[in-house]
């Protein structure tokens, strides 16, 4: 495997730190290459004067280079097939398992906060809009891909700063279902779904399409919400420069009142046009327009009245044109070129006077594109805290050797332990055929959503008692 990691220092495990690095390592009062090979890095969390836990603002080491690989070599074999029976080399990684990935849901949780405490139930819907739209975000610019969750992989965070806590679970491995639910810490919310992503090859890009359901309860007010998140698709998996983009029709239904909020992610459209942006309204029972919704999922989302929308709509129409400001050179491209080579383009939102801000995405931190574009938030995930050891469930990700390698930046180590746990799956999967066992799933059971009557998969509790003497050992 070493030859395939062409031009990478496997000994060095702390690599070139950016500059940005260094100065959050001075901050910090840590030194960048000690990234101690326990995996502790920054194992000490410190405590700020208020008692808040302060997390880790830089992984233990920069990600390297992917211009050298060729997914070509690996993916032409795909077309068109299930690309999660594909076993993608390491470098196309990023070091997070995807159940990881998946609590990034929660970065942006003062939104739940705000629709808990809204009385009126249209601010309340305008608030889960806002939340189901800030869950996409984080994944702007993350090309890398998660790793594949393990069956039975697990994946605990609690944030007392925040007010959550989250479990989730890998209850299939094909098809891979990842099972997750959070609570409000003070009792206001449930969140929980179970997400299947089909992902396809399509010859320039890869599609991942989110099956499975999202649903939201407020339980002061009696309510629930539910969703399924947008299409998602990588563009110039062969040549160029990766870029992401989200489509498709997202709905959100109050089961209490019937309203509903219709967001559609437009796909790029030929001139980048239409590029990140999300559109939608939020409707009552008997179908009338409450409110319209307009904004990027990488950028923010604002509400207006129907009739303001559609004056202004209307004014663009007319004399709007030549106020526009003229596209940048990026989108400005010859006809017959594809949408596909379509590069990432960062115009603003027009704004509508008069229109609400529901959302902004949080700033990155300075040294993220060293950091595989992760948020502070992403940062902070796989951080093995001085002590977590002794009380995490022993299928917890941040135990997970080839993350943790990954992590460090020892890449061959990562992908040897890669395939060692992948060969150790396989392994218990043919002992259990052949002994006829079946594959018990600890934390979540086979149900129906109790709001769209859908199969799903819900939590069966007692995570946080904390037995953990029936898990399997994964790793």
């Amino acid at each position: 495997s070493s030859v395939f990691y062409t031009g990478f220092d496997s000994d060095n495990s702390s690599g070139d730190f950016s500059e940005a690095n260094h100065k959050v390592a001075e901050m910090l009062d840590l030194d960048p290459h000690q990234s101690n090979r326990t995996g502790k890095h920054n194992g000490e969390t410190e405590i700020q004067e208020n008692g808040i836990k302060r997390h880790r603002t830089s992984l233990p080491a920069p990600m390297f280079s992917r211009s050298d690989f060729s997914v070509w070599s690996i993916l032409k074999k795909c077309i068109g097939l299930e690309l999660s029976k594909i076993t993608m080399p390491i470098v196309f990684n990023e070091p997070l398992s995807f159940l990881q990935r998946i609590t990034e849901y929660m970065e942006h949780i003062y939104l739940i906060n705000k629709a808990c405490s809204h009385a009126d139930p249209l601010e309340r819907m305008q608030a889960v809009a806002a939340f189901a739209v800030s869950a996409v975000a984080s994944q702007w610019e993350r090309t890398g891909k998660p790793f594949n969750p393990l069956l039975g992989e697990t994946y605990e965070l609690t944030r007392e700063d925040l007010g959550f806590r989250f479990i989730s679970e890998q209850v299939s491995h094909h098809p891979p279902i990842s099972a997750f639910y959070s609570e409000g810490l003070n009792k206001d919310f449930i969140f929980h779904g179970s997400i299947y992503p089909k992902l396809k090859f399509w010859g320039k890009s890869i599609e991942a399409e989110p099956r499975g359901t999202i649903t939201l309860e407020l339980l002061k007010h009696n309510e629930a919400y539910t969703w399924t998140n947008p299409t998602c698709c990588v563009h110039n998996v062969i040549i160029g420069k990766l870029w992401l983009e989200q489509y498709g029709t997202v709905e959100i239904v109050n089961h209490s009142t019937g309203d509903k909020c219709v967001l559609n992610f437009k796909p790029c459209g030929l001139f980048g046009k239409e590029l990140h942006r999300v559109e939608g309204y939020i409707q009552d029972k008997n179908r009338k327009k409450l409110c319209v919704i307009y904004g990027k999922w990488t950028e923010c989302l604002w509400c207006t009245d129907p009739t303001t929308y559609e004056t202004y709509k209307k004014n663009e129409k007319r004399g709007g044109e030549q106020k526009k400001s003229k596209p940048s050179e990026d989108v400005i491209k010859s006809e017959n070129d594809e949408a596909d080579d379509m590069p990432e383009v960062q115009d603003t939102v027009q704004f509508i006077p008069g229109s609400k801000l529901l959302w902004r995405i949080n700033c990155r931190p300075p040294n993220s594109s060293q950091m595989y574009n992760f948020t502070s938030f992403a940062v902070s995930l796989n951080e093995l805290e001085k002590g977590m050891e002794a009380i995490l469930a022993p299928t917890d990700c941040r135990l997970r050797p080839d993350i943790r390698n990954m992590e460090n930046g020892n890449m061959d180590v990562a992908s040897k332990e890669k395939e060692r746990l992948e060969e150790k799956q396989r392994a218990a999967r043919k002992e259990r055929a052949r002994d006829e066992v079946e594959w018990h799933t600890r934390w979540f059971h086979q149900g129906t959503n109790p709001y769209t009557g859908t199969s799903d998969w819900l939590y069966s509790g007692g995570y946080f008692d904390r037995n953990f003497s029936d898990c399997p050992d994964i790793y």
